[in-house]
């Protein structure tokens, strides 16, 4: 018989959705308010829409050198209009030293399915002559519901040492039913590791980090029951402009792999009041399984804001001068 597997949608830009990667990097940045969305258009030219959309805000609290977190993730898929939404609360908190900073990530939260199974066109609406036959009714039989609540969860852990930034993250690990048809469909639990390496390029000059170069490699790599893929790429970062070139396999089932590019840009820097205000934009150019010309690839916007709140008192950092996350993009 034929198997398939459902599996999470993934971001190119993986590194301006943080909170989506991995719940351990929650409250991971220089200030108070962290505000994130990013935006996928998957296959611009396939029939069937493949939209997925993740907004998030979370605050840093120094004094336990992680924070909590609301994240929004809605997805539609295909030409009926197939919809997932999750709604999740996200808390990290970190332990370490000057030399290493390992941080714990929990999220928990409500997801909701919706499809409409009128969009949908069966064997018996298809005449093998004239194609579709205009206003007839399938006699197939539907499920039962056309929406489904669950509840959902996840975990992970990171820890930046030197200049090295290594975590990982389990999703769905109560494997929640999604079924619209009351028999058990259960969302398989998505794994995601990341390694990332930062290489100053200025090392030898007593230059602020802001005046810096940087080149960071990174590997990313995404498993979910029977569908796995890896990215592997770097990043040149200086001053307000990031640049990345990435490679996507499809993994050990051979699917579509893809070249990314990226660019980053830092477009308001206010640091004296910790304000950031970042914009991103990347495209996937298929590299085998997909023709270009049928899909036109794929296409990611992002935006993240940084401010420090009109509150915030001078509470000291728990790791003051430690390498942290947010150093390595």
């Amino acid at each position: 018989g034929l198997n398939a597997f459902a599996q999470d949608h993934m971001y190119s830009q993986f590194f301006n959705s943080p909170l989506y990667l991995n719940p351990a990097l929650t409250g991971q940045f220089e200030g108070d308010l962290r505000m994130n969305l990013i935006y996928r258009n998957q296959f611009t030219s396939v029939p069937g829409s493949f939209n997925y959309l993740t907004a998030s805000v979370d605050l840093n609290i120094p004094k336990f050198g992680g924070g909590v977190g609301l994240m929004v993730t809605r997805s539609s898929e295909g030409t009926a209009y197939l919809t997932t939404t999750n709604i999740s609360g996200l808390y990290s908190y970190s332990i370490g030293s000057q030399d290493f900073v390992l941080s714990f990530g929990l999220q928990a939260g409500v997801g909701n399915r919706v499809i409409d199974w009128s969009k949908l066109v069966f064997g018996d609406q298809i005449d093998p002559q004239t194609g579709y036959i205009p206003g007839s009714v399938s006699a197939a039989g539907l499920a039962q519901f056309n929406n489904k609540f669950y509840f959902d969860s996840g975990a992970g852990i990171n820890m930046v040492a030197g200049e090295f930034d290594i975590g990982g993250a389990f999703q769905h690990v109560n494997q929640p039913n999604e079924s619209f048809s009351g028999a058990p469909a259960r969302l398989p639990m998505r794994f995601n590791g990341h390694v990332s390496y930062r290489w100053d390029l200025n090392q030898y000059d007593n230059n602020y980090e802001e005046d810096k170069s940087f080149i960071i490699p990174s590997v990313v790599f995404y498993k979910q029951s029977g569908a796995q893929s890896y990215s592997i790429g770097f990043q040149y970062k200086r001053a307000n402009i990031n640049a990345g070139l990435w490679y996507r396999g499809g993994g050990i089932n051979g699917g579509p792999s893809a070249i990314v590019v990226s660019f980053i840009f830092d477009l308001f820097i206010n640091r004296e009041g910790g304000e950031k205000l970042r914009m991103g934009v990347s495209h996937d150019v298929p590299s085998s399984g997909l023709n270009y010309s049928n899909t036109s690839g794929t296409t990611e916007a992002s935006v993240g804001y940084v401010t420090i709140l009109p509150s915030r008192t001078d509470a000291e950092k728990k790791f003051e001068g430690a390498r942290r996350c947010y150093d390595f993009y």
